[in-house]
């Protein structure tokens, strides 16, 4: 990892400060494939404010210099919306046993540095750190091989995924609605869960 590049992890209103950095972070990562978020800056402040609030949640920052280049999400599962522990109750999973993490994001120019990789392991860390959780997880949106919007050399992460040792659940399925860069509103997106089961 280059020598200006740093990891750290923020709780509470330590991020505060961090806030608006993030929304515009996250509005331009997620206009990506396969996610194309059509983003908006006000709900952003109001979601990452969760964070903020929330016992025991972990946004991990990368810098470069003072500039965040990127940052990763998580928080105990039974903090999160009734979206998200629906499937996990539903399979009659104890919800304060499950660690969510949400989701990174990292600037185009950051990626294939060991970031990703440092991401996993510091949310993985704060979750050992809390202890007593068995499962950690995250969720990725479902989108069709002939998506439209697609691009020719997408590559999924799932290879990568499952080198941090997590596994595809497909019984383990929620869904979120959001706005395409294409849509006039927003539209029921599928989310599958993959978890990877702590020793």
């Amino acid at each position: 990892m280059p020598k200006d590049i740093r990891i750290e992890r923020f709780s509470g209103t330590a991020l505060e400060h961090y806030i608006p950095e993030l929304a515009r972070l996250r509005i331009e990562v997620f206009r990506d494939f396969p996610y194309l978020y059509d983003g908006d800056y006000d709900y952003e402040k109001k979601y990452l404010q969760t964070y903020i609030d929330t016992p025991d949640s972990v946004i991990v920052l990368a810098f470069d210099g003072e500039k965040v280049v990127g940052a990763s999400t998580a928080i105990p599962m039974q903090y999160e919306t009734d979206q998200l522990k629906r499937p996990f109750l539903e399979q009659d999973y104890a919800l304060d046993e499950v660690f969510y993490c949400s989701e990174s994001v990292l600037n185009k120019n950051y990626r294939g540095l060991g970031l990703g990789v440092q991401f996993f392991e510091q949310r993985e860390a704060h979750a050992k750190e809390l202890g007593g959780f068995k499962v950690i997880t995250f969720c990725c949106v479902e989108r069709p091989l002939n998506h439209a919007r697609r691009p020719a050399n997408y590559v999924p992460l799932d290879l990568f995924w499952n080198k941090r040792g997590y596994v595809k659940h497909p019984e383990l399925k929620t869904t979120y609605s959001w706005k395409d860069l294409d849509e006039i509103q927003e539209t029921p997106k599928p989310m599958t869960f993959w978890l990877k089961h702590e020793r």
